[in-house]
């Protein structure tokens, strides 16, 4: 019963998650949340590969035990004279109809649940669904069969390969023997413990103190992680040497009803699957960690969405200089002040830099040639002026620097003190570089415009102040040091002191997740002399209705983009960026899709593949030891004694590589959300409820499923009726 479950709960998963593509060409969608849906569909259809692979070494795993507990049965059938070709044949007859009966019964609840499904689709991309019909996907149908029927003749072929090697005196004395335990030296044991547990200590250290570093190299990441996974394994190899010797010097514990019993029976089975109790633990940590942070990351993105659309289109184009063209200007700058150089020398230098500035710089079409000619995206827009009438609340603002090399732009290390590099460092744990870190400047005249638009009070200040703007959380100390230091800033010669002694909140650019690192604000008249690096159009539509804001976000992409499906353009100087409100929601609520659907996909499956092994197992112990507990009955334990061993021993045997499972995720949330903190996680505590409800439905059913199965192979009726 147990493994047709299974069987019906992989298929149903497999075919809901590769069935969502169907399920959303039925909605009514934007052009860019459609494109969204292609890269979520592409992103499940190759994890489904992966998911194939885990189920598949499932069921062959689930084929070996139930061959196992026929073996007196097949010794009957051999006894009687028939042939192996024959039994194959029958196994490959049960295959076929189990595999039939599991795949059509699976599709079945499988289509119903994926209605479901869209409604989750549906929810998540604010899709149209007065049109949604019932949908069967025959695309989703047609993979499962495929890669169900494979999985299948995989296993026909194994069960093939076991039935020759049968033997009759093996299968008649299968139920005699058992597998082999060796005794370990508890002294070993409790040194090995030792420095599995001081390496476990060690990756749990790393990952949750210097987490920076790990993501700058994520060799270090497989490092930790290969750490844990060798630690795990060698903690469960010693802690089944260790079990007996603890347990048996609390004398009163171990004599205690069927106790001594049940101990010997879970140190058997630790010893004996060391291997497989140190990977169902890593996949029970990874299901955790995925289902945690997966879901939190929907919740963030989710929380950031109105803040990062406070408006419906951003339109700018950036200044795309290269350092070498930016440097060859300046040398011809200064040769042209320096009187010193020679008028011949000059001529050739400058002869020779045309022309290494011409093999650079193609000349590039007449429409883009005038497009970089315009002062302002404002400009562009004005020249069709049906689009131009469609907008409302238009503001055209620009930002500056000291140069248009990167190279030469206003720093972090020039804009704040020592103490607040120090602090720079420590939260980038020195990986970061205070020189690549550049800041833009933007005028108090254009910073009120935005404010207005975006709903943020308005600022006025003395001539010689500034201040800071940024809504990246993770900068905020290090500016509100130097802030509240009174540190004055160089611009252009002109000294500068802080209007507040903290970051005011915001964005030029309002983003999901919040990443800006910081815009210096300061008096209209400190821009003179400084390089116009950014223009920008911001503005609303007057248009409601969802097909008209459409039209217009494809009307404004032809004319600074030139077609409907990209968003960005470059030219050879400049580069132009198109933020519609629309846009920003697909790729956000697409993040939060891929995040949720990746996240549940892969942890169902690998916290079912868990539960399954572990129930698998328990359920051959069972079977292997009904002698065992034929002869406790026969010593006088009563079925309620028998009963409650059976409980504690599963019991035990499913919460050791959860319990360790657990302990590894406390750590590997912290370091997950270290990290998810940079996208504006609050925390995990929602999403870890939810983990947990999922844990205590799959992992519980399983462990339920399993004791009563359990019970019903020891039990007295079915022991005599074998």
């Amino acid at each position: 019963m147990l493994y047709f479950f299974t069987l019906i709960l992989g298929v149903v998963i497999f075919y809901v998650f590769n069935a969502i593509g169907t399920q959303s060409s039925t909605m009514q969608l934007s052009s860019s949340s459609r494109e969204v849906v292609k890269l979520l569909i592409n992103v499940l259809s190759g994890v489904s590969v992966l998911v194939a692979g885990i189920l598949g070494y499932l069921i062959i795993y689930a084929s070996r035990f139930l061959i196992k507990r026929r073996n007196k049965e097949f010794a009957i059938y051999l006894t009687l004279g028939m042939s192996k070709q024959k039994i194959s044949l029958l196994l490959f007859l049960e295959t076929l109809f189990i595999g039939i009966f599991s795949l059509v019964s699976g599709l079945v609840i499988g289509v119903f649940l994926s209605q479901l499904m869209s409604a989750l689709v549906a929810s998540l991309f604010e899709a149209d669904m007065s049109k949604f019909q019932f949908v069967f996907s025959s695309e989703a149908c047609l993979k499962t069969i495929l890669y169900f029927g494979v999985i299948y003749f995989v296993v026909i072929i194994f069960n093939t390969f076991m039935v020759n090697k049968l033997k009759i005196i093996d299968l008649i004395q299968s139920s005699r023997k058992s597998e082999k335990t060796r005794l370990k030296n508890p002294i070993i044991c409790s040194f090995i413990f030792l420095i599995a547990a001081a390496a476990l200590g060690f990756a749990y250290f790393e990952a949750t103190t210097n987490y920076m570093k790990i993501l700058s190299n994520v060799n270090l990441l497989f490092l930790y992680f290969a750490i844990g996974a060798i630690s795990t394994f060698f903690i469960f190899w010693s802690l089944s040497g260790l079990i007996m010797r603890l347990v048996t010097i609390r004398k009163k514990l171990y004599y205690h009803g069927l106790n001594s019993f049940t101990f010997r029976q879970i140190s058997s089975k630790i010893n004996t699957t060391v291997a497989s109790m140190t990977v169902i633990c890593i996949m029970l940590f990874l299901t955790i960690c995925m289902l945690s942070s997966c879901l939190s990351i929907r919740e963030a993105t989710k929380k950031q969405l109105a803040y990062a659309t406070p408006v419906d289109v951003i339109i700018k184009y950036d200044n795309n200089k290269t350092s070498s063209h930016e440097l060859e200007d300046e040398q011809d700058s200064d040769d042209e002040q320096d009187p010193s150089n020679n008028h011949s020398d000059h001529s050739s230098k400058t002869d020779a830099q045309n022309k290494k500035s011409t093999e650079k710089k193609p000349r590039q079409p007449q429409v883009l040639e005038n497009m970089d000619q315009k002062e302002k995206v404002e400009d562009l827009i004005k020249e069709n002026p049906s689009v131009w009438a469609q907008l409302k609340d238009q503001q055209s603002v620009s930002t500056y620097n000291l140069s248009n090399t990167f190279e030469k732009r206003l720093t972090l290390s020039q804009v704040v003190s020592n103490n607040a590099l120090k602090k720079y460092n420590e939260i980038t744990q020195g990986t970061g570089d205070s020189s690549y870190a550049t800041l833009d400047v933007l005028s108090l005249t254009d910073y009120n415009k935005l404010a207005k638009l975006y709903h943020l009070d308005q600022i006025k200040m003395a001539e010689d102040q500034y201040f800071i703007l940024a809504d990246f959380s993770k900068v905020y100390p290090i500016y509100n040091t130097s802030l509240k230091e009174g540190f004055q800033i160089k611009l252009d010669s002109r000294i500068l002191s802080p209007k507040f002694d903290h970051v005011v909140e915001g964005a030029l650019e309002p983003t999901s997740p919040k990443s800006n690192f910081g815009i210096i604000v300061v008096s209209d008249n400190m821009i003179k002399g400084l390089v116009q690096q950014n223009n920008y159009l911001i503005a609303n539509y007057k248009a409601n209705s969802r097909k008209d804001r459409e039209q217009i976000d494809q009307a404004l992409q032809k004319m600074i983009v030139g077609n409907t499906n990209d968003f960005m353009r470059f030219t050879n100087n400049r580069i132009y960026t198109l933020k519609t409100k629309s846009y920003v929601i697909s790729l956000s609520v697409g993040l939060q899709a891929i995040a949720t659907f990746l996240g549940l996909y892969l942890g169902i499956i690998f916290l079912i593949s868990s539960a399954a092994i572990l129930a698998l197992k328990e359920l051959s112990e069972s079977s292997d030891n009904r002698e065992k507990y034929m002869v406790l009955r026969r010593l006088g334990a009563d079925e309620k004694m028998i009963k409650q061993a059976l409980f504690r021993q599963i019991a035990i045997f499913f919460s050791t590589p959860l319990l360790l499972a657990i302990i590894h995720s406390v750590f590997g949330l912290t370091f997950a959300l270290n990290i998810l903190s940079y996208i504006g996680t609050d925390g995990l505590s929602s999403s870890i409820i939810m983990t947990v409800v999922l844990l205590a439905v799959i992992y519980g059913g399983y462990f339920l499923l399993t004791y009563f199965s359990s019970k019903r192979i020891i039990s007295e009726k079915q022991l005599r009726r074998d």
